[in-house]
């Protein structure tokens, strides 16, 4: 008697555009979905990435994006309100599980089940929980390629900023910033892997120092 295959559950990946998303992806073989947030300006908030380099990485990919647009001052209950909408959009299509890249912060991990919680959504995390110095050489390992385009000027100087991530930047990386910088020291925007049908052409513009929060974080702008 054969065996009975059993199907894979429709995933969405949350994708930030960087280099832990770009491997959960390589992890995952297979999703239905890329889903991502934009400002009214049509950057990512944390990244600081055009809306129209995801919509290159996507069709890279082979694979469709959901934008969340949020407003520009956007509160957490009104993140949480517009995240909820798609999160049941998502139930009326059948979508089993919502698939995340953090690697080690439990309170995120917490955050994000809890918001799924009242849904039939589960959580999935594909690389959880690695030695961040082993997964880095695994990702550089299976070829990916990114450019750093922001960093926490608290823990690197603003040259690092518009870097590929590569073996000089981990070099230069000083003791106590985690090599794949899960602690929100520097975010990436991949654009070339095993995952790509062919390599974006980015070139890389200025680099900004803007006040957040009571931080100070340096953007380099990608085209």
């Amino acid at each position: 008697m054969a065996e009975t295959q059993t199907a894979e559950p429709k995933t969405v990946l949350s994708w930030s555009g960087g280099k832990d998303a770009a491997y959960a992806l390589f992890e995952l073989g297979e999703v239905t979905e890329l889903l991502t947030s934009v400002g009214e300006n049509g950057r990512s908030s944390m990244h600081g990435v055009r809306r129209e380099l995801y919509d290159a990485q996507a069709e890279a990919l082979g694979i469709p994006i959901r934008y969340i647009e949020l407003p520009m001052e956007c509160s957490n209950e009104e993140y949480e309100s517009r995240m909820a909408a798609v999160m049941a959009e998502y139930e009326t299509r059948g979508i089993e599980r919502v698939a995340f890249a953090d690697l080690f912060l439990e309170d995120i991990r917490a955050y994000r089940k809890e918001q799924l919680a009242g849904t039939d959504i589960e959580g999935s995390w594909p690389v959880w929980n690695p030695d961040t110095d082993e997964q880095i050489r695994r990702y550089l390992d299976a070829g990916f390629r990114a450019t750093v385009v922001t960093v926490d000027g608290a823990e690197l100087d603003a040259s690092f900023a518009g870097r590929e991530l590569d073996e000089s930047f981990l070099a230069d990386v000083p003791d106590g910033v985690d090599p794949c910088g899960e602690n929100g020291e520097f975010h990436t925007f991949v654009w070339d892997g095993p995952t790509f049908d062919s390599p974006l052409s980015v070139e890389v513009g200025e680099t900004v120092t803007k006040e957040v929060g009571d931080g100070e974080y340096h953007y380099c702008d990608l085209y």
